[in-house]
C-alpha cells in the first residue's frame, strides 16, 4: 500500500485488536446460544468480503477496511471452528484425532499460503486472494452442510429414532 515499515507496524495492531473483541463477543453469544455454524459462516463471509475489498479495491483506506474483515474472519474463525468439531464429537480418542487432523489442516494451510501468495503477483497478489476466496467459499458450504446434517440427526433423534453418537441424550451443536 506504499507505506513506511514503521507505519506498517503501527496500521497492523487494530485489525487484531478489534478480531480479539469480535471473537470474545462471539464465544460469549455462542455458548449462550448453543450456535457455531452461523458464527463461523458469518465470520466466512466477512472473509469473503474482507478479501474481495483488499484484492480488488484501488483505494488504500478502502482497502484497509478490508483487512479489517479480514483479520476478524480469519482470528475469529479458529476457536469457533475449534469448538464447533469438539462439541459435535464425542469420545476421548476420536476428539483427540480430529482436533489434531484439524490442527494439522490448519498448519497445511499455512504452507499452502506460503505458496499462493508469491512475489512476482505482487502487489495485488491474485492468486493467493483468489485461493482465500474459495476457502471461505468452502467453508460457508461445508459448515451449512453439516450444520443442516447435524439439525436433522437432532430432529431424528428427539422423535425417538437412533442415538446420535451412541449416546443417549446427545444433541449436536448447531
Amino acid at each position: 500500500m506504499g507505506f513506511s515499515t514503521s507505519n506498517i507496524q503501527y496500521l497492523l495492531a487494530p485489525p487484531y485488536a478489534i478480531s480479539i473483541k469480535v471473537m470474545l463477543t462471539q464465544a460469549y453469544f455462542a455458548d449462550k446460544l448453543r450456535l457455531r455454524g452461523p458464527f463461523i459462516v458469518f465470520n466466512a463471509i466477512l472473509g469473503l468480503i474482507g478479501l474481495a475489498i483488499m484484492g480488488f479495491a484501488s483505494h488504500n483506506g478502502v482497502r484497509y477496511f478490508g483487512i479489517f474483515l479480514a483479520a476478524i474472519c480469519a482470528n475469529a474463525n479458529v476457536p469457533a471452528v475449534l469448538t464447533y468439531q469438539a462439541n459435535n464429537i464425542r469420545g476421548q480418542w476420536k476428539r483427540a484425532l480430529c482436533s489434531a487432523t484439524l490442527v494439522g489442516f490448519g498448519g497445511i494451510g499455512g504452507i499452502i499460503g506460503g505458496t499462493v501468495f508469491r512475489a512476482q503477483d505482487a502487489p495485488q497478489y491474485r492468486p493467493g486472494i483468489e485461493a482465500c476466496l474459495i476457502a471461505n467459499g468452502l467453508i460457508v458450504v461445508i459448515v451449512g452442510a453439516l450444520t443442516l446434517k447435524f439439525w436433522r440427526a437432532n430432529k431424528c433423534a428427539e422423535a425417538g429414532g437412533k442415538m446420535i453418537e451412541g449416546q443417549l441424550g446427545f444433541r449436536y451443536t448447531l
